[in-house]
């Protein structure tokens, strides 16, 4: 599984990416992939941000796995930087071959790289398979988290 190349999105990246978030039963329900222009604009932020990287596994020109990864800066911890992860995904074609956890390997090492104290990340609920691949690559469930819907 070394036949692939791990950098950051471009907005050609865009509908690849988009599909993937929408390719699976809670994605198919919050994403719409036929309307673009939100997911551009959001792309525009992320890439402006220099605490933010959009992060695509790719093979030749084709995105397979994707990654957002945020560095956040903090007062506690005696004022810690922390990484956040967000929207882990891989192409329904690669799943199982371990790209998820090279994707997660990466993210890690990123995070050490950029001096933060922790990576942390959320997961539904529901998805109990990615909660136990989460805990294969060494992540606790430590928190009980919440969320505010607008």
């Amino acid at each position: 599984m070394s036949d692939f190349e791990i950098r950051r999105a471009t907005a050609d990246d865009l509908p690849a990416i988009v599909a993937m978030l929408a390719d699976d039963p809670l994605g198919a329900r919050r994403e719409t992939p036929e309307d673009p222009a939100p997911y551009r604009a959001a792309f525009a932020a992320i890439d402006a941000d220099p605490h933010q990287q959009l992060i695509v596994a790719v093979r030749g020109d084709r995105p397979i796995g994707t990654l957002q990864l945020t560095v956040i800066p903090g007062l506690s911890r005696r004022g810690a930087r922390r990484a956040l992860v967000e929207a882990v995904r891989v192409h329904a074609d690669e799943r199982g071959k371990g790209l998820g956890s090279r994707l997660m390997r990466w993210a890690l090492a990123e995070a050490r790289r950029l001096d933060c104290v922790l990576l942390q990340l959320s997961s539904d609920a529901t998805r109990m398979d990615a909660h136990r691949f989460y805990e294969r690559l060494g992540f606790e469930a430590s928190h009980l988290g919440f969320k505010y819907h607008f």
